[in-house]
């Protein structure tokens, strides 16, 4: 119950408007200074949030608490809580008076409830029975992860994103308060921000009903090879048959001589009951990759280095990383599923969507790469796994980890015909052209070259075999041909980067157009760019048909800019790399054209 002092005898006879809750926190209210019409203020709005409170939460209170009205304390200062006292803005009585009761909506009422709770929330946390912002659990889901290197925590937070409040950034105990705030007051927060919801149900003891949310939803800013063509993807956790740490093999380059670390989501293809069969629905697989988004115009190592780069969570069909990293870059891809349970795969899903939509941060070569921040999103996102000793600063040394703990499950690497043909391995397309040369090789004359060599050569030296060759050849021709094609491509693209260096007039304008595509990308890149105008947490149905309609216009933008930026981008190069590439694609059309002529005589 609450104790009232300094009060007269009518203003306790009035503050007995409404019975408190037999769990009740007991107050202390100092009433002196107020009016009458204060005083009745007073007792409505702290009769009406103990009203509120869950059980757990009133009764992990140490009482009694000392509450006092006053005009004295910050500007933007709403209340503060020291030691069992609870100072609150008076403003806030007036207000109350002054409310429209009939709608519980009103910004009166949910600013007097949002303040008294906020302290009532420092009061609990601060209590024996409380410690929410000093618990592990709390401070995975709230984005102050565990570090990679040595125990403890980072120090500041990068959930900055789609945020109700910035001010929950600034502390574990601000974030506790205003997200119990949110809890209470909010009716979409079970599904804006899931996983704390259920961490307040179960530390409050709320009798809240179960919240019937949307599936996640992921922005898909590249949607090459995937079988949902849209850009923002909503994914049931009911169609996942299971989760891979998928592994970019290392090569000789500087930034990828350990690797790179995603995971590979098993989404079974529409109408497929979940089950082993969805391995082989490769074109509905989503693949989740940390990876720095560089916002210049060449790749700094040292800023790289330094956290100069954000780090964020891309969302790739996992046709187009098959395509990335087998074909472009040579380097095979190992999938090994992890032992997740169903109801773990759900949890992992809802952390990726927080991440995916909240999360903002520097990218760092040593402690922050796509290795540890795979590993953080593995630690928030599986409790159990929090406790298992996985942290691991390379790909390959997480991949060890999770082996050595027995979370991933490497058996079917063992035996590679069986890894390749049932999609547990990828190799690179290197010993797959090296084999395409020799069947080229078996009919046509072309010498002992190697795969390197043949690529490398002059597209008018790979161009006089192209009516020499039956059906079989120009087939394996047509693969390689493409394959040089895209190796030419990404050596101009280096040149070009030089080229834009310098500083005549067709550099600088093309400097120009590149920022506003990198703008462009930045905010396809950052999905909470893309609903800057409110809200919080995981798009609500609202919000995610006004973000459907900005991606589209985006999409269709970028579609456009990249055509431009490609005429414009190869102008700018010497005549002869770019001669070099329009035979390369001459050389396409003509292999082309050749096999569809060979078909035609087959048949025949």
């Amino acid at each position: 119950m609450k104790r009232f002092s300094r009060g007269p005898t009518l203003a306790a006879a009035l503050i007995s408007v409404s019975a408190a809750p037999a769990s009740a926190v007991e107050l202390d209210v100092r009433t002196d200074g107020l009016d009458a019409g204060e005083r009745v203020a007073s007792a409505q709005i702290l009769d009406d949030v103990q009203r509120l409170l869950p059980l757990g939460w009133s009764a992990g209170i140490d009482g009694p608490l000392r509450i006092e009205w006053h005009d004295g304390l910050p500007a933007h200062v709403e209340g503060r809580y020291r030691n069992g006292l609870v100072r609150l803005r008076r403003s806030l009585l007036r207000d109350w008076q002054a409310r429209d009761a009939s709608r519980p909506d009103d910004a009166a009422t949910r600013a007097a409830r949002a303040a008294v709770l906020h302290e009532l929330a420092h009061a609990w946390d601060r209590s024996h029975k409380g410690g929410l912002s000093r618990d592990a659990r709390l401070l995975d889901l709230a984005g102050w992860p565990a570090t990679a290197i040595r125990r403890g925590r980072v120090g500041a937070n990068d959930f900055r994103d789609r945020t109700p409040d910035a001010y929950e950034l600034a502390t574990p105990r601000e974030f506790v308060a205003v997200n119990l705030e949110h809890f209470l007051l909010d009716p979409e927060y079970a599904c804006r921000r899931p996983a704390l919801h259920r961490y307040f149900v179960a530390r409050t003891q709320a009798a809240m009903p179960r919240p019937n949310c949307a599936p996640p939803a992921f922005v898909q800013p590249s949607m090459e090879g995937a079988a949902d063509p849209s850009p923002l993807l909503e994914i049931d956790p009911a169609r996942i048959a299971g989760v891979d740490y998928l592994l970019a093999e290392p090569d000789a380059h500087p930034m990828s001589r350990w690797g790179h670390s995603m995971l590979r989501l098993v989404v079974c293809a529409p109408g497929r009951p979940r089950g082993p069969d969805c391995r082989l629905d490769i074109a509905s697989h989503v693949v989740l990759s940390f990876r720095a988004f560089v916002d210049d115009l060449q790749i700094s190592g040292w800023r790289g280095l330094t956290g100069a780069y954000p780090s964020r969570l891309f969302v790739l069909p996992m046709p187009q990383v098959i395509e990335e990293y087998t074909k472009v870059e040579l380097r095979g891809l190992r999938s090994v599923p992890l032992r997740l349970s169903d109801d773990e795969i759900a949890l992992l899903l809802e952390q990726a969507a927080q991440v995916h939509w909240s999360y903002d941060g520097r990218y760092r070569f040593v402690n922050r790469n796509c290795a540890v921040e795979t590993w953080r999103l593995l630690h928030a996102g599986v409790p159990r796994l929090a406790s298992a000793s996985l942290t691991g600063l390379t790909p390959t040394g997480l991949l060890r980890r999770l082996q050595s703990a027995g979370v991933a499950d490497a058996s079917m690497q063992s035996d590679p015909d069986a890894a390749l043909r049932l999609g547990y391995r990828f190799d690179s397309q290197g010993a797959h052209y090296a084999e395409l040369l020799d069947v080229v090789r078996a009919s046509l004359p072309i010498g002992p070259r190697s795969v390197e060599a043949w690529l490398d050569d002059p597209p008018a030296s790979r161009a006089r075999w192209i009516e020499q060759a039956d059906l079989r050849a120009a087939a394996a021709l047509l693969v390689l041909e493409n394959a040089a094609l895209r190796r030419a491509e990404a050596r101009a693209a280096d040149v070009l980067k030089r080229r834009l260096l310098q500083d005549d007039a067709q550099a600088v304008a093309l400097r120009g157009d590149l920022r506003g595509s990198l703008a462009l990308a930045d905010r396809l890149t950052r999905p909470a760019a893309l609903l800057a105008d409110g809200g919080y947490g995981q798009p609500m149905p609202g919000e995610r048909s006004v973000l459907r309609a900005r991606l589209e216009t985006d999409a269709a933008e970028w579609s456009s800019r990249s055509a431009e930026l490609r005429n414009a981008g190869e102008a700018l190069l010497s005549v002869g790399r770019r001669d070099a590439l329009a035979a390369s694609r001459d050389n396409i059309a003509r292999l082309s054209a050749r096999l569809r002529e060979l078909a035609v005589t087959t048949r025949d």
